[in-house]
Formats: structure tokens, C-alpha cells, sequence
């Protein structure tokens, strides 16, 4: 009986112990996770900074050493804000250019110049896919999200509404939805659907561009209220658990 006793403690006493280390490490790896965005704004930040600080070295130095102002005080603060001003008159300037109607000439001198360097090329492709999927976040081109049945009924798939056109053979006005593929919005799949056959959302495009590019791991909150998912329930559907009521039932 001691025996029992004592196995049932030593039990008891271990069970205890990997109780406190289960609540030790969930704290800390949900506090990590917390700091993980800050850490790597701050990592990309510094490496930004210290790329341009490198870049602008050399005309740096040049300015503050041309002849008059060489002793002047807080010269090299100076060249600096001089620089910093060059730098956002170029982007101001091509903004503009931009703006005014220019912008398929300035791609189109872009890609003569680099599509034909060989490694250049690659890099320059990506970079410009990635920021046209950045620019098309701000929904210029986008109206609204919405989801529909893609691609067969019973999977849910949001796309972005881009646009109307006209059908003769059912004689009525039909929604163009563009449906991103994920992680890379650039590409994807257009479908053609009537006004009944999606459900609207209050879901922004910044939003969805979220959901695409993390491939779902970032959901908007509105997703999960309960007041969205009385606005999305059609008759005769199921009542799923969300993805908080999930999270409640693995932590419990």
C-alpha cells in the first residue's frame, strides 16, 4: 500500500511538472510569435537604412567635400538632408509622370534595358510581379470581395469583383470575378457569374491581399464574428465552427 501511495505521488508530482512546463513554453512561444512581426520590421528596417547609408556614402563624402562649404558647421547633416531631398524629388517626379499617363513608357524603357541582361532579368521580373500585386491591393482596380462556389459547388473561394459584362444568351448584366491564386495574387482564375451566385462580404481588398499572401494564416477578424456569419449563412446550410471556436476547444 506504501508503494502504491508513493507511485500515485511521484505520479502526481511528474503530472504537476509537465503542467507548469506545457504553460511555460505556450506562454513563451505565443509571446515570440507576438514579437515576430516587430522583429522582422525592425531586421528589414536596419538593413534598409544601412543599404542606403552605403549607397549614398560615396556622394556623400563628395559633398561634403567640395570647396567653400567644407568647414561648415553640421555639413554632414546637410549633405544628408540634401541627398534625402534629391531622392524624394526623383520619386516625386516619377510619380507624376506616372500619374499623367506615362507609366506603360517608363515599364516598356525598364524592360529594354533590363529584360535583356540575363540575371537582371529574373530579379526584375519578380520584383515588378510584386509590386504590381501591391498596387492592385490598393483597389484601383478592385471594386469588392466576394465569395462564391470555385471551382465546384461546396468549396468556398473569395475572389475580387473587377468588373460587369454582358451576356446575350441569358439577356442580363453578370459579375467578373477574379479569383487569386495564393501566395502570388499576379496570377489566378477569371469567372463569370451572376449577381446571386456570391455573397457579399464586408472583407477590404487590403484585407484580402492579406489573406492571399499568407496564405491564409492571416484571416480578417470580421471573418470569424458572429455577426458576419449570420449575414453568410444561406437556408439549409450546416453551422460550421469557426476558427476561433476551434482555438477555445484546443486550448480547453
Amino acid at each position: 500500500m506504501n508503494g502504491q501511495h508513493e507511485n500515485l505521488g511521484s505520479g502526481n508530482s511528474r503530472s504537476a511538472i509537465q503542467r507548469v512546463e506545457r504553460h511555460v513554453w505556450q506562454r513563451l512561444s505565443r509571446g515570440f510569435l507576438v514579437l515576430i512581426p516587430l522583429l522582422i520590421t525592425i531586421l528589414i528596417v536596419e538593413y534598409l537604412i544601412a543599404g542606403l547609408k552605403s549607397f549614398f556614402h560615396a556622394p556623400h563624402g563628395l559633398l561634403i567635400r567640395l570647396p567653400y562649404i567644407e568647414g561648415v558647421p553640421a555639413i554632414s547633416i546637410i549633405a544628408w538632408i540634401v541627398l534625402a531631398s534629391v531622392v524624394l524629388s526623383i520619386f516625386y517626379t516619377l510619380g507624376a509622370l506616372v500619374t499623367t499617363g506615362s507609366r506603360a513608357q517608363l515599364i516598356d524603357f525598364q524592360n529594354a534595358i533590363l529584360s535583356r541582361i540575363p540575371i537582371v532579368k529574373s530579379i526584375y521580373g519578380v520584383a515588378r510581379q510584386a509590386t504590381d500585386a501591391l498596387s492592385n491591393s490598393m483597389g484601383h482596380e478592385f471594386s469588392r470581395v466576394v465569395f462564391l462556389d470555385w471551382p465546384r459547388p461546396g468549396v468556398t473561394a473569395m475572389g475580387l469583383v473587377t468588373g460587369h459584362c454582358y451576356m446575350p444568351s441569358d439577356d442580363r448584366m453578370k459579375l467578373v470575378v477574379y479569383i487569386p491564386t495564393v501566395p502570388n495574387p499576379t496570377s489566378g482564375m477569371l469567372a463569370i457569374v451572376s449577381e446571386d451566385e456570391v455573397t457579399e462580404t464586408a472583407i477590404t481588398v487590403e484585407e484580402a491581399m492579406k489573406v492571399v499572401f499568407s496564405g491564409g494564416i492571416v484571416l480578417p477578424e470580421i471573418i470569424n464574428s458572429l455577426e458576419n456569419r449570420k449575414i453568410m449563412r444561406r437556408p439549409g446550410a450546416a453551422t460550421a465552427v469557426t476558427v476561433s471556436e476551434t482555438r477555445t476547444l484546443d486550448e480547453s
